[in-house]
């Protein structure tokens, strides 16, 4: 266990390099280009979400990562636009390109790993608040054009640490962490096609019912929602993932409106924030709970530097929680649930 903890420690800390990397050459971007500060938090999520899948990525996985990441994040800026103006088209658009890249699992590794990259900008979208911000803040977003600059920055900050991490650091990369390959199912629907349908109809329910109960805050449904229903290996695995994340997400919020009780803000709660998820991702591999309740804590950590409350939000917070990871457990369960995979005797018995 040991072992173990440092060898997490080591993969963490490689990690946080290159976020504040990318963060410290963003904060340059920022204030040359009189950028927004979800800016920053693009570049954070990003190459907080890159980091994980470009570990083991040979050249052509790069290659594709460096042609797809700028060009979809992009895409979600003009669709975060989207929900903002028009809440309804938005969030079907939004569904759409969730969905899609884990349809296109069905044709093999190769789709999988860019499926993998076509959802991380999505999920970032959620993590920066834009649609949610106030309409005075939504004017001065980052564009399209500096969000594609963004995931190149991303991408460069990435690779660089891992590169140099690979050539001098004590231990190299793991390998065997990529998709393997698939036999043909003979299920009907695919396997694929069952996870992309449960994840469209779950994040659909979500943002219809975030938006009808919590209004501006619908973004913490739809953030669970994804989370639970993504890599879906069958009802045990959701409803697992679905009681972790809540109670993550607990425990998170609860140490977040303890920061703002304590009067942390500005400079320091980012500071907090940081250390937070740094955390987080050390013990990440040992139980999903803790990335959920540092991914919470973190995200309300950053809301309140947009201004928002802590303290009165957090009932609000933990009943979209709540409601996101009910609806993807119900889907899961009843919507073309997806069998668990048989392991023969002989396996079982090895």
């Amino acid at each position: 266990m040991t072992a173990k903890l440092i060898r997490n420690a080591y993969e963490a800390a490689l990690t946080m390099t290159a976020v504040l990397l990318c963060w410290a050459a963003t904060l340059r971007l920022e204030g040359a280009a009189g950028l927004h500060t979800d800016s920053l938090v693009l570049a954070v999520a990003l190459t907080f979400t890159l980091a994980r899948s470009q570990r083991t990525a040979d050249l052509r996985g790069r290659l594709t990562a460096l042609a797809l990441l700028p060009a979809v994040a992009a895409v979600c800026t003009l669709v975060g636009r989207l929900i903002a103006a028009h809440y309804a088209l938005g969030a079907a658009v939004f569904t759409a390109g969730i969905s899609l890249p884990i349809w296109i699992r069905r044709y093999g590794p190769a789709a999988t790993r860019a499926g993998t990259l076509m959802t991380l900008p999505f999920v970032a979208l959620l993590v920066v608040p834009g649609p949610a911000l106030p309409s005075e803040a939504q004017g001065a977003l980052v564009g399209w054009a500096w969000s594609a600059l963004i995931g190149v920055m991303a991408c460069c900050s990435v690779w660089l640490v891992q590169g140099l991490a690979d050539r001098y650091g004590p231990w190299p990369a793991e390998p065997g962490t990529g998709p393997a390959p698939r036999r043909p199912s003979r299920l009907h629907p695919r396997p694929s096609t069952r996870m992309a349908v449960q994840m469209a109809v779950a994040v659909a329910a979500a943002f219809a019912l975030g938006r009808f109960f919590f209004g501006q805050h619908w973004p913490w449904a739809v953030l669970t929602a994804y989370v639970t229903a993504s890599g879906n290996r069958g009802r045990t695995d959701v409803l697992r993932k679905g009681v972790e994340r809540f109670v993550g997400a607990c425990a998170g919020t609860l140490l977040a409106t303890g920061v703002a009780a304590a009067g942390i803000g500005g400079h320091a709660a980012v500071a907090v924030m940081f250390a937070v998820l740094a955390v987080a991702l050390w013990l990440r591999p040992l139980s999903y709970a803790y990335w959920a309740a540092g991914m919470t804590a973190a995200l309300a950590l950053l809301l309140g530097y947009f201004g928002q409350d802590a303290t009165t939000l957090l009932p609000t917070r933990l009943a979209g929680i709540g409601l996101g990871a009910a609806l993807s457990v119900a889907v899961a369960w009843w919507l073309l649930p997806v069998p668990k995979r048989r392991v023969p005797l002989r396996t079982r018995d090895a």
